[in-house]
């Protein structure tokens, strides 16, 4: 929405271009040197931080909504997608926190309690993953502030955000034995040390310091390169890269890490 024309048909006839009673909301966990951090957005009609979301359009299926939505709130298209619950408990839309006097003060126009918008709605929830470097953190109309938290460090969410958050940390941390997901995080070149750092972000457990990384390379996921990382005096460790063939199947068809 880039005008007040825009904004005013979204409060008043957005029931038109959306579906009134579907959400979207989008965990996006973002990876940078050993860290795992979560994308919220603090909406600025409630003053609370929240997960990243909105309606899906009528001429959208799910997956491309979420898409849309991450791609708006990183600058990045075609990230890792993946759906892992539905959300929804009668209430979960509460808005006692709502300022109503704010909400006129930012946009002008007056709350309706019939709005399409009072509908209570239930929230396909997806996560996301992306690196921290690329992405570009963007706020829009209705959120203040669009920024990274570490995920041990996260604020008390709005509604029913901080079960979201949990559910998809949990979710992510199972597909990630079964679906690739270093390849867009991790530098073109790397070493084994820093693919086992980065799975042990990501899972939260430490990983075994050679059986992992030869688990890797027994998939053919991994293969070494003829190049070493120069450290000075110490012994250069080599460096690998992904199988180009071998993960883009395994990322559409599952395989076993572990």
């Amino acid at each position: 929405m880039e005008t007040f024309e825009d904004l005013k048909h979204f409060f008043t006839k957005g029931y038109l271009d959306y579906r009134p009673e579907v959400t979207i909301d989008c965990a996006i966990f973002g990876y940078h040197e050993g860290e795992l951090q979560l994308l919220l957005v603090k909406n600025a009609i409630l003053t609370i931080w929240c997960l990243p979301g909105g309606y899906v359009k009528k001429v959208e299926n799910l997956d491309q909504a979420a898409a849309r939505i991450t791609a708006e709130r990183t600058g990045i298209e075609n990230l890792f997608l993946k759906q892992f619950k539905t959300f929804g408990e009668p209430g979960r839309n509460n808005t006692t926190a709502f300022d109503e006097a704010h909400f006129f003060e930012l946009t002008g126009i007056r709350k309706d309690e019939y709005s399409w918008l009072q509908v209570d709605t239930v929230s396909v929830g997806f996560y996301a993953i992306t690196d921290i470097v690329n992405a570009k953190p963007k706020a829009d109309f209705f959120s203040n502030e669009c920024c990274w938290f570490p995920v041990n460090k996260l604020p008390k969410l709005g509604f029913d955000h901080n079960e979201m958050a949990n559910e998809a940390l949990f979710t992510m941390r199972m597909h990630l034995y079964h679906f690739p997901i270093g390849k867009n995080l991790l530098p073109q070149k790397f070493t084994l040390k820093e693919i086992k750092l980065f799975y042990e972000t990501m899972s939260g457990k430490e990983l075994n310091a050679s059986n992992f990384p030869n688990k890797l390379i027994s998939l053919g996921l991994i293969e070494k390169t003829e190049e070493k990382k120069s450290i000075g005096a110490h012994r250069s460790p080599a460096y690998y890269k992904f199988d180009e063939e071998t993960y883009d199947k395994a990322l559409h068809e599952g395989l076993v890490l572990v």
